[in-house]
């Protein structure tokens, strides 16, 4: 075909053929920022099944201490309130897990949860028949096995948000990505404090 009797010129033609391009290509950015994005749902949801089960544990770990810890009553109803806290904001942060703001909510909260069942198990130190007791074993083990899992789960998520954060912050990629809204992801820190991350993990 002869574009220059349709009163096409050839620079006009590579125009055309220039633009075209670049909506292909900001398209494909576009739809890869989207998977990435996708993978970071998919990635928090195998950390909300391994919360669930922690939180779930520790309403168990709390009845069976009030058996032995009629005195410690404060400390029990902490380690409750933190555990509700902590639920709350995975809750929230499952509804939109490339949020800064609630991923940062969370790991607050998780690191408060640790805090508290770190002065729990100091208690339960001083109870030797608690210590002793079966359930509260079994307990135990179930809470340090959950602990792992949270924290391999932890790590495949900051890797999703690794690669999304790379995709969208690269030239010329970042453009596409500034121009439709997607913003940086924040990463799920594991807890720094020393005291908090043992905590879970006292054995019987």
């Amino acid at each position: 075909m002869d574009f220059e009797t349709l009163g096409i010129s050839p620079s006009a033609l590579l125009k055309w053929a220039l633009a075209a391009a670049v909506v292909v290509w900001a398209v494909w950015v576009y739809n890869r920022l989207v998977r990435l994005r996708n993978e970071i749902g998919n990635a928090f949801a195998q950390i909300d099944v391994q919360l669930k089960r922690r939180y779930d544990l520790v309403p168990n770990l709390v009845e069976v201490a009030k058996k032995y810890l009629q005195h410690e009553r404060e400390t029990l109803e902490a380690v409750t309130a933190a555990r509700n806290t902590a639920r709350a904001a995975a809750d929230r942060a499952k509804q939109a897990p490339a949020d800064g703001t609630l991923i940062g909510a969370l790991a607050a909260a998780d690191g408060a949860l640790g805090g508290v069942l770190a002065r729990l198990m100091a208690v339960v130190e001083a109870y030797p028949e608690l210590k002793a007791d079966k359930t509260m074993r079994e307990l135990s083990e179930e809470l340090t096995h959950t602990e792992n899992r949270v924290a391999f789960a932890r790590q495949a998520f900051n890797d999703a948000v690794l690669d999304h954060n790379n995709a969208a912050q690269h030239f010329p990629s970042v453009i596409v990505a500034r121009l439709t809204g997607f913003r940086p992801a924040a990463m799920l820190e594991a807890t720094t404090s020393d005291e908090e991350r043992r905590a879970p993990r006292v054995q019987f």
